[in-house]
């Protein structure tokens, strides 16, 4: 199971593994108050196409694209076959900053790995 979740909001039991999938550290959160099991920033969109973005609502179709784009590349693949496989074990929240949960890279990647779950495992 995947869920997403802000990273500013308290850990709970449910959240299983959690996973930091931004590039930054979120302003202003300690570690400690984190909580996080991995910081994936292999997953996290570019910098440039964070920039570009920049949570613009207008944006978002074509950040979709641009950003299931970068996931396509061999680094990401890597690491989101690493989270498909850590989702097959247990639970796994995917951790980011934006405000606005229904227009965040969280969101896509969920989606990714999900249907990735659904695909009988090799």
């Amino acid at each position: 199971m995947v869920k997403t979740k802000r990273v500013y909001d308290l850990p709970v039991k449910d959240d299983g593994y959690r996973v930091l999938i931004e590039r930054l550290w979120p302003r202003g959160l300690s570690k400690d108050r984190a909580q996080i099991d991995e910081w994936c920033k292999d997953v996290a969109p570019s910098t440039a196409l964070r920039t570009w973005y920049a949570h613009d609502p207008t944006k978002w179709e074509e950040f979709s694209h641009r950003y299931r784009a970068e996931l396509a590349q061999a680094l990401a693949q890597r690491a989101l076959t690493t989270l498909v496989q850590r989702a097959r074990q247990e639970h796994v929240t995917l951790l980011f900053s934006a405000r606005n949960p229904e227009l965040t890279s969280a969101r896509i990647l969920a989606e990714e790995i999900e249907q990735r779950l659904a695909l009988p495992s090799t």
